[in-house]
């Protein structure tokens, strides 16, 4: 291959499928593959990089599956142009196999979520919050209907994707719905206990400091104000009451499937 780019080196002495993806990965972090760029043919690449043509083939199919590469019939292989769903997936494996680790998702939660908050204050425009608010008075309207919870649950979901998008970082917002995602079967628990409690009302508060605290751009205290949000003793009653054990709350059971 006439022109061989520097990030295609011989990987003989190297560990093969791997090393083949830490150079396609190096041509991208480089500049030297832009979004949209052609990669060169399995045969050039097993040339070019000393390789079984398998082993070429074997790594662009892990990186087309993680949402860097994409393949066009007739076309070829390309440098995805930009943030792909499936970039998540083997994280979210990973979290769904990893069941003990609930305490740690909570606190990735509580993260994301107080982050997410200050990206918005930075970044949200007055339209923006107009439609937030909009959200907060579907809220209170849900909590009149028959199936208030899962009205409301619902019109919860929309408000906080909501606030991600304000934050105008589709990397944060796609890792934050991830989280949501995550720790739906415990939301949705919350949500109808406070309901079902006749505490609606405090949840509609909680919601309504989240837009104040956005208006105001005032960080302080905010993982505090977002830990205070989940309600965490409602639901351990809640729970207790269905008999289930303290530990299995979180259950990655209930996650919906798109």
């Amino acid at each position: 291959m006439n022109g061989t780019p520097s990030y295609i080196k011989n990987l003989k002495k190297e560990s093969v499928v791997q090393s083949v993806i830490n150079c396609l990965t190096d041509g991208m972090r480089s500049g030297e593959l832009k979004p949209g760029d052609k990669i060169p043919p399995e045969p050039e690449l097993s040339a070019a990089l000393g390789v079984a043509r398998s082993s070429v083939r074997e790594a662009i199919k892990i990186l087309t599956y993680l949402g860097v590469l994409e393949s066009k019939p007739s076309e070829g292989t390309f440098v995805c142009s930009g943030f792909s769903e499936s970039m998540i997936d083997p994280m979210v494996y990973g979290i769904i196999l990893n069941q003990d680790s609930f305490s740690n998702l909570m606190e990735l939660r509580e993260m994301m979520e107080a982050g997410i908050l200050r990206l918005a204050m930075r970044r949200y425009e007055d339209e923006e919050m107009q439609k937030l608010e909009s959200l907060l008075s579907a809220m209170r309207d849900a909590l009149e209907q028959d199936d208030a919870v899962d009205a409301f649950f619902h019109v919860d979901n929309a408000f906080h994707d909501y606030i991600s998008a304000m934050g105008k970082n589709p990397l944060a917002d796609k890792i934050g719905r991830v989280v949501r995602t995550l720790t739906y079967s415990m939301r949705y628990d919350t949500v109808s206990e406070m309901i079902r409690s006749g505490r609606g009302d405090e949840l509609i508060a909680a919601h309504a400091k989240l837009i104040d605290t956005l208006k105001e751009r005032k960080a302080d205290g905010l993982e505090r104000m977002v830990r205070d949000s989940y309600f965490d003793e409602v639901l351990e009653a809640g729970r207790k009451g269905d008999g289930l054990a303290s530990g299995q709350q979180g259950s990655y059971s209930s996650i919906p499937v798109e």
